[in-house]
């Protein structure tokens, strides 16, 4: 007989420990201490105001906070103004998760930042897709932004973007199903207390949404745990003869690249269970320039660079030079070109750019230059020393050194490219 399991209680709790022999506790007169408060004497008012206090400190000191965390302003002032229908543990409807994340304005002026640009209704398809009972699946070339998006969904519907699977081919079963406290197994057996639960096995229990990053890199064995938590929304416990039932709010969003093709191929019966939703590289280069624009700003402040002036005119450059390179021909169309090994995406174009404005800002004058981009822009396009090499300076040749106003950056790529 199976007997359903709340993955809650599986987690160990440790005991409050008694007096060594039985004492209540000396009394003031007698020379002791005053009594020690353990945590279970405390209320759950103080401790919920504990944890509270322990998780702002640490989120206004994180290098990189988590999205509930980053954009809580944000997500709260959508809850409050938020009056559509949500589907059951949302913490926001789907118009104000699609909002939350194409940007807007609410009715009392409140200004939501854009967490991704691109067409809308990809957006609202992922958001929908949540509120069924099918996973999502979001697919896209590297540096399309499958990570962010994925992090922004679990924040803006469950506020908790931190249930996650990281795939990689090392990926065990328990990291998906549930693992156990060795200690407590041999000395006790296999028993709730003893149980691990995975991520996944945490957001089928709260009614939450768990991520899996990487997908495909997920050894196929192992990606297959999937099918019964997805079809059945169960994850079996044979070693205790019990088994974890999803309640409702529980969805799951992979990830996957489609470079990796070939690597660990999704099986067709998980497949399957997902919504696939493709995410595109930006459609044009000025939208590319926003979001290069927009997430250095963001990294800039997180990291407490000074505020380069004028330096859209660089970003726009390494922009340009990437999706040349990226598609095989100059942006007017009459020069074919031969394209690197390397994606060239724009979180690699972010991150040029943000190797950039550090140099700028320490060891330069405070204004973004060509120098301080040009490095980059040649680590990211020779990945190969050989083939790479050979592209990236016929591209110098044939195109930067002939194009107007772009002396200067072509003199400071020969620089470092010789």
């Amino acid at each position: 007989m199976r007997v359903s399991v709340d993955p809650m209680s599986v987690e160990p709790n440790p005991s409050k420990s008694a007096p060594a022999n039985g004492d209540r506790g000396a009394g003031p007169g007698e020379g002791a201490s005053a009594p020690v408060r353990t945590p279970s004497d405390e209320t759950a008012g103080e401790r919920a105001a504990g944890r509270g206090e322990q998780a702002g400190d640490a989120a206004a000191e994180a290098l990189r906070p988590h999205a509930e965390d980053a954009f809580a302003a944000e997500l709260a002032a959508l809850a409050a103004q938020d009056d559509r229908p949500r589907p059951a543990r949302w913490k926001l409807s789907p118009w104000a998760v699609a909002t939350y994340l194409l940007g807007g304005t609410l009715p009392d002026g409140t200004v939501i930042s854009p967490k991704y640009v691109g067409p809308r209704r990809i957006v609202e398809v992922a958001v929908t897709t949540l509120a069924t009972d099918r996973a999502l699946l979001l697919l896209g070339v590297p540096g399309t932004a499958k990570t962010w998006v994925s992090e922004h969904l679990a924040a803006a519907v469950s506020g908790d973007s931190t249930l996650l699977v990281q795939g990689t081919a090392g990926t065990p079963e328990e990291a998906i199903r549930y693992g156990w406290n060795y200690a407590r197994l041999l000395a006790h057996g296999p028993s709730r207390d003893a149980l691990v639960p995975s991520p996944v096995m945490r957001a089928m229990a709260e009614g939450r949404v768990a991520r899996v990053e990487e997908l495909t890199r997920v050894p196929a064995d192992v990606q297959d745990t999937l099918i019964t938590i997805l079809s059945e929304k169960t994850l079996p416990i044979p070693e205790l003869g019990q088994e974890v039932q999803a309640v409702r709010g529980f969805n799951l969003i992979a990830t996957a690249n489609d470079r990796d093709r070939g690597v660990n191929d999704l099986s067709s019966a998980l497949r399957r269970r997902f919504n696939t939703v493709v995410l595109p590289l930006p459609e044009s280069a000025d939208a590319e320039v926003d979001i290069v624009s927009r997430r250095v700003e963001q990294i800039g402040r997180s990291l407490d660079l000074p505020m380069v002036p004028d330096g859209i005119d660089e970003i726009r450059r390494v922009v340009t030079v990437f999706r040349e390179l990226r598609e095989g021909v100059t942006a007017d169309g009459r020069t074919k070109l031969k394209s690197p090994s390397g994606t060239l995406s724009t979180a690699e174009a972010i991150s040029v750019v943000t190797g950039g404005l550090a140099l700028a800002a320490h060891f330069g004058d405070g204004v973004l230059r060509t120098s301080d981009v040009a490095a980059g822009i040649l680590g990211a396009v020779v990945r190969d020393p050989a083939a790479d090499r050979v592209i990236w300076q016929e591209y110098l040749e044939a195109v930067v050194r002939e194009r107007d106003g772009w002396t200067d950056f072509y003199r400071a790529c020969r620089e470092v490219t010789v």
